[in-house]
């Protein structure tokens, strides 16, 4: 028998029209978020999403090496799906900023691949559906409380960090046009 039949693999499919939480990596938990400049390529892509009806999104976070969200998939983006197209278009910006920079990190995502030379994200994100209310709020609290958590230390208050939704939920200021209100869904 084969060995990989036995490995654990992280579960990132998405069903359209449920309501997941997601975290993706960059690759090899490389701080590549760490500046603003390429958080705000992360936002640009949801808004855009959102914008045009692909997704719903409810809440987020932006860590200096990963994200949470919680989302909804609407409909596909084309032929890809939206945390396909999600992912290559940050990819491709991420890309276009290192090479501008030119200090040579971008060799710090080279991949020996057939189909591309570089990879920002690892292949594993992870999709839990949320299915029921408590579920939800749970992973509202996780997501939240990341910047809190003691190895990041990003800000003192939840509702400091910028880069999050935190400020929507705990005093009803909603930084991002494009944020849904979770409460409503459940």
């Amino acid at each position: 028998m084969e060995k990989n039949l036995f490995e654990y693999k992280r579960k990132s499919y998405m069903e359209i029209g449920e309501i997941f939480f997601w975290t993706a990596t960059i690759n090899k938990w490389q701080r590549l978020l760490q500046r603003d400049s390429y958080k705000d390529v992360i936002i640009s892509s949801l808004e855009y999403l959102s914008n045009a009806g692909k997704i719903d999104v409810f809440a987020f976070v932006i860590m200096p090496n990963h994200i949470h969200l919680i989302w909804r998939i609407n409909e596909n983006n084309g032929k890809e799906t939206a945390q396909g197209s999600f992912l290559k278009y940050t990819a491709r910006e991420f890309k276009k900023m290192l090479k501008n920079e030119g200090d040579d990190k971008l060799t710090n995502y080279a991949v020996n691949a057939a189909n591309k030379k570089y990879e920002f994200w690892q292949r594993d994100s992870l999709a839990v559906l949320l299915y029921a209310q408590d579920i939800a709020y749970q992973k509202l609290d996780y997501l939240q409380a990341n910047p809190l958590a003691e190895h990041w230390q990003l800000a003192n208050d939840t509702c400091e960090y910028r880069y999050s939704t935190s400020k929507f939920y705990e005093m009803g200021e909603n930084s991002f046009s494009f944020i849904k209100d979770l409460r409503d869904e459940f």
